[in-house]
């Protein structure tokens, strides 16, 4: 094992250097720990309330080089798992070269940008040293918040609170990031650590008939105090009594923050990327500039934010992270891409056709912030070239309202607290999507939550358009959410609409 991950790469550049037939060549190395403490609660069933902690670490070296050759430059990728020598740095060289093909698009690696700050010391050393008591600690801080919130609430009541079932599942996750990268186009070698703390957890109250859903997202270990305990016992004593149906039409909302960010990560922000836009499949295809929202709402990617949990200081393309505004005033003003996309945009005769503007015109609309090497919640993944990736993404409004005066603008309508299995539908560009309503929903009446929604008995059949353009109001608050297998965070608010379509789904025979 190397001295640093920074070393490891400085020195298999050096190695890469001696080659004659690489004309470019980037070293990226990572190591990633996921630490994990699995909950597991029955109140009324003998129970350890918490499995055992669990670990997974991966590291390794990935290459990307353009291999010299008599009619122009081959590039190829090859990456070893599991070595951060310099005879995996060997392996993967080999495995690259026996890959490269002609790309037409590529023109050169990322280099740097000219005075752009990168941060620094942003992670929470503590969150590097966690230790098994620490882990197991933050299980048991979720748990407590739980029982504190189901105890408190069943006193008035004629059951005992153990006799109505109480069962808590989910987990509390703590990721860390290491990564480093050195080229022959970056000035010198660059490395970045980071974490990020997470908890979700599922509650179900079984005599109740009651299911609800939290979340909590830290960035500092001594900031964790296990709220996704309380936020789903009370989600899971409000639907208490298995909900109602709701016939199909066209119904006002309020989408809460998990719906938000169900909506945005798997509809929204693919055609906020540009390479869709390269391949004429955005939703808001030349549009770049244009109104494409309600102008109410504004929408950025904050990549270098200490405050924000899925922060980094730099993309694992050497490049800084930054804050790319996506959507202000409702008008689509930037566009997540990395390094690669940005070039090829640039050089693309059809650019302006694709973008409704010229990138050139438009250069700080493109800037290659997004560049990542995700591996579905894993962290950065040596074995991955870059992609275009959101980092923390925050939205909001210059003329936010509450969360009560948004019941009062909707008056009769339809709570959507949690969704899941979304996805488009007729392709990314159409902008349609479906959504099945799983929980922690309610009907709207005379501006008060009423009754709860039966779970899995509707879904959303609309699309992004209708979301974007038919917002009445936007929260004054804003909630972290990272969704299953993600890397990046939603810091989403409710947002209030006066009109979506639902569906309901037929009852089982």
């Amino acid at each position: 094992m190397p001295p640093s991950l920074k070393q490891f790469v400085t020195d298999g550049l050096a190695h890469l250097r001696r080659k004659p037939d690489i004309e470019e060549a980037e070293i990226f190395a990572s190591l990633n720990t996921t630490l994990t403490c699995r909950i597991n609660y029955t109140s009324h069933i003998p129970c350890n309330g918490l499995e055992e902690p669990k670990s997974l670490q991966t590291r390794g070296v990935g290459l990307r080089i353009a291999f010299k050759n008599g009619s122009g430059l081959k590039t190829g990728f090859g990456q070893e798992t599991g070595s951060l020598t310099l005879d995996g740095v060997e392996s993967a060289y080999r495995k690259a070269r026996e890959g490269a093909v002609f790309d037409p698009d590529f023109h050169a690696l990322p280099e740097p940008r000219p005075s752009e700050v990168i941060l620094r010391d942003y992670h929470d050393p503590a969150l590097l040293s966690l230790s098994d008591a620490d882990l197991v600690d933050m299980g048991w801080k979720t748990i407590n918040r739980a029982l504190e919130e189901f105890e408190r609430a069943t006193l008035l009541q004629a059951h005992p609170p153990r006799s109505l079932g109480l069962i808590l599942g989910g987990d509390v996750t703590l990721l860390q990031e290491e990564m480093a990268i050195a080229s022959t186009r970056l000035r010198a070698a660059e490395d970045d650590t980071s974490t990020m703390l997470f908890a979700s957890l599922t509650a179900m109250i079984e005599k109740m008939n009651g299911k609800g859903s939290g979340w909590s997202a830290a960035t500092r270990l001594a900031g964790f105090d296990g709220s996704a305990g309380g936020m789903a016992v009370r989600n899971a004593l409000r639907s208490a009594g298995g909900g109602t149906r709701v016939a199909g039409g066209i119904y006002p909302v309020v989408l809460a923050p998990q719906a938000v960010a169900d909506i945005m990560s798997n509809v929204l922000i693919p055609s906020l990327r540009l390479d869709t836009f390269y391949a004429g499949n955005s939703a808001f295809q030349g549009k770049l500039g244009a109104p494409v929202a309600s102008e109410k709402l504004f929408m950025r990617d904050c990549g270098n934010d200490r405050e924000l949990t899925a922060s980094k200081a730099i993309t694992c393309e050497g490049l800084p992270t930054g804050t790319t505004e996506l959507i202000a005033d409702g008008r689509l003003v930037g566009l997540l891409s990395n390094d690669y996309e940005t070039r090829r945009m640039l050089h693309d005769a059809t650019a302006r056709d694709k973008l409704g503007v010229d990138p050139r015109d438009r250069p700080q609309a493109i800037v290659p912030r997004n560049g990542f090497r995700f591996g579905q919640g894993g962290g950065r993944h040596h074995g991955a070239l870059p992609s275009i990736s959101p980092t923390n993404i925050v939205m909001g409004s210059l003329h936010p309202a509450s969360l009560d005066e948004m019941f009062g603008m909707v008056k009769n309508g339809v709570y959507l607290g949690r969704i899941w299995y979304t996805y488009p539908i007729n392709g990314i560009k159409a902008g349609d999507f479906t959504a099945t309503v799983v929980g922690d929903s309610f009907m709207i009446r005379d501006g008060r939550l009423a009754e709860p929604l039966q779970p899995n008995s509707v879904r959303i059949d609309d699309s992004i358009h209708s979301v974007l353009n038919r917002i009445l109001a936007i929260e004054d608050k804003r909630t972290g959410v990272i969704l299953w297998a993600a890397d990046e965070m939603f810091y989403a608010p409710h947002i209030a609409l006066d009109g979506l379509k639902l569906s309901a789904i037929a009852l089982a025979p």
